[in-house]
């Protein structure tokens, strides 16, 4: 017997005997079976709502043709009887009408014409969904659970939102206690998304049963184990009802896996990995990548996709285009459409590389290059589909002639206002603030700064920034310690994180790569001004260590000098967001936590109804980063200047910053001394 599956379906309704799975038979709450063969099916053409009489003959409306699978939201109503199925008085019963919503989702056609045929004729046999309702409580006597109450929800109109309408009625006896969770076995052909159920009008009043953002409910030709949904009331593990325990237990060994290997499509399994799908050596021996997590290369944790491991290398896993993450934590149908990823990939592997073409030719001078993207644009290959371009209202802007596209980036603000603003300290200043990435800079609070790397590889860890060089260049209006006592020094240290990879990415054609660090002044009218900058390339085997301080100057050489340093910086500010404080800091490190949730917490904690939503499409999105962004050959390592140690190096950051009990506000602003 499945874990969830029931044995016995109960229900006092006799006719919907007629419309049970052959390996189902009813029972009555004495458990004694109904012959079925016996009670007629009636099937009437009626504008009502299904109902059951008092005889305990179906009544069913003509339904419309086209159910589709999708997400459903089940209510439910409920009037007292005293009738047994049968004619009989067994003592008071409530009768409890049901209403399930089902909101069809987009998908592809060519999967939905067989299956909505057939689920079609389920809708109109009125064998569609089966509904089991628990009990939260044991019987008295014998301590074991009470029998279920089972009925199947019939297809019967749709509403005003184009939702499709079902409806099913129990009949539920007074001494059944709490409706503590709801079985559901989907038999249509296609998994369909519930949102909730609601029970209404039992003693114990209106009770929703759902998980905090829906659940997929798969078809049972996929999977014949039934899904269950707890009532809105959270417990504590100590504090579940009786006649809940052992389902919370089965559900959570279901999410764990039993140390089942192999994933469909239609799991909800949750298990660890390692970062270890990023390379395709199979494909090409250029493309392999080290495994991240582990003693060389930590990196947090993901979910575990089942595929196969590489020939050529068996600590790599085979890449494919579905990659499997767990039902839930998948896009919706509307978040399908309005993502669009796999048309946004496409496209941008059309994109990038015109634009690299681009920039690297060295017969565009550089300021006439910023002015071409905004102006006259970059001619690429023709798109897909046009309309894709939608997706990128701020970023880039489309014109489509017979013979070319054309991609015009959106134009700045201040860029609009003055082209060389990017020429300008303050400017230069503002953006490490008000810009992308403000989550890098921090306070002074030691002198002369220092590299915690070893120096017996690295060279010298103490900077050439030198206090006799910064009270010159703030021309005397206080001395460096009064400055750190003030509050008023700070930097943004790129050196540690960058110099291991300095003499590697230099290896690399058309990209460079130092150590910086970058001197800021916060001056008495709290404007930050920025003081100096320090570019490092570590020693070598054939070269000595070297480094140089830059500091703005009047002549053409100083000042262009200058100019260089800080793109640099900024090159390195951009770099380090994406990969850091954006993919590492917010996606990476916060998929471990996913999945030691769905393992560890069941659906009725509560401190999993309270962070379930926040969790919402990140797995998803986390699965698609490593199909056509972090992956070997993508799009962060054609574009970084890191190339193909991009995301290695975002591996080396969480190993020198990431710290749980500071990742949150305010401990962040107050460990980077900015609170």
């Amino acid at each position: 017997m499945s874990m969830l599956e029931s044995g016995v379906v109960h229900a006092r309704q006799p006719t919907l005997a007629l419309l049970r799975s052959p390996h189902q038979p009813l029972a009555t709450s004495s458990s004694s079976l109904i012959n079925v063969a016996a009670q007629p099916l009636q099937i009437h053409h009626s504008s009502l709502p299904t109902s059951v009489n008092k005889f305990g003959k179906l009544r069913m409306r003509k339904r419309s043709s086209g159910a589709g699978g999708g997400m459903m939201m089940v209510k439910a109503t409920s009037v007292a009887s005293s009738e047994s199925p049968a004619g009989g008085r067994t003592g008071e019963m409530r009768k409890v009408k049901a209403v399930v919503t089902v909101v069809p989702t987009a998908t592809k056609i060519f999967q939905e014409i067989v299956s909505s045929v057939k689920d079609d004729i389920a809708d109109f046999l009125g064998k569609s969904l089966l509904l089991e309702l628990l009990s939260s409580e044991v019987d008295s006597e014998s301590g074991l659970e009470k029998p279920k109450i089972g009925a199947y929800a019939h297809r019967t109109q749709k509403n005003a939102d184009n939702h499709v309408i079902y409806e099913a009625e129990f009949l539920v006896p007074e001494d059944f206690g709490t409706v503590g969770a709801i079985l559901v076995e989907n038999e249509h052909h296609k998994e369909m998304f519930l949102k909730d159920i609601q029970v209404i009008g039992l003693d114990d009043g209106a009770l929703t049963f759902h998980s905090p953002c829906g659940s997929c409910v798969h078809s049972k030709f996929d999977n014949p184990i039934k899904r269950i949904f707890f009532n809105n009331k959270s417990y504590l593990p100590c504090e579940t009802p009786e006649g809940l325990k052992e389902y919370r237990e089965k559900e959570l060994a279901l999410m764990r896996g039993f140390g089942i290997k192999v994933r469909e499509a239609h799991d909800r399994i949750y298990d660890y990995d390692v970062y270890n799908d990023l390379g395709d050596p199979d494909s090409d021996p250029d493309l392999l990548r080290p495994v991240l997590g582990g003693k060389e290369h930590p990196y947090p944790r993901l979910c575990m996709t089942g595929r196969p491991r590489c020939k050529t290398d068996p600590m790599s896993e085979t890449r494919s285009s579905d990659v499997y993450v767990p039902k839930d934590e998948s896009f919706s149908g509307v978040k399908q459409l309005s993502f669009a990823f796999n048309t946004v990939s496409s496209v941008l592997h059309a994109i990038v590389p015109t634009l690299q073409t681009y920039f690297i030719d060295s017969n565009l001078p550089f300021p006439t290059a910023i002015d071409k993207m905004y102006n006259e644009g970059i001619n690429i290959p023709e798109l897909p589909q046009k309309s894709i371009l939608d997706l990128f209202p701020r970023l880039m802007k489309a014109v489509t002639d017979l013979n070319s596209s054309v991609i015009r980036f959106e134009t700045p603000a201040v860029f609009e206002k003055d082209k060389f603003s990017w020429f300008r300290d303050d400017e230069f200043a503002r953006q490490l603030l008000a810009g992308i990435n403000p989550h890098a800079i921090k306070r002074v609070t030691e002198w002369p700064l220092k590299s915690n790397l070893d120096p017996e590889i690295y060279g010298s860890a103490e900077s050439s920034i030198t206090t006799e060089l910064v009270e010159k260049k703030i021309k005397g209006l206080m001395t460096v310690e009064e400055a750190m006592e003030q509050k008023r020094l700070y930097v943004l240290d790129y050196h540690d994180i960058f110099i291991p990879y300095v003499s590697k990415v230099r290896e690399l054609e058309n990209t460079t790569l130092y150590g910086s660090r970058t001197l800021f002044l916060l001056t008495q009218d709290n404007i930050l001004k920025v003081v100096a900058i320090e570019l490092t390339r570590p020693k070598s085997d054939t070269q000595p260590q070297w480094r140089q301080v830059f500091t703005p100057g009047w002549d053409a050489t100083s000042s262009w000098l200058w100019r260089m340093a800080k793109a640099h910086v900024l090159a390195q500010d951009s770099g380090y967001h994406q990969l850091v404080s954006h993919w590492l800091r917010t996606h990476c490190c916060t998929e471990p936590y996913i999945i030691a949730t769905n393992r560890q917490l069941s659906a009725m904690h509560p401190i999993y109804r309270l962070i379930d939503p926040h969790f919402r499409y990140t797995m998803e999105i986390n699965a698609l980063a490593r199909e056509a962004l972090i992956n070997a050959g993508g799009i962060i390592e054609s574009c970084f200047s890191p190339g193909k140690y991009s995301i290695e190096l975002s591996s080396a950051a969480y190993d020198l910053q990431w710290q749980f009990n500071t990742e949150a506000l305010p401990e962040d602003l107050i460990s980077r001394g900015l609170a």
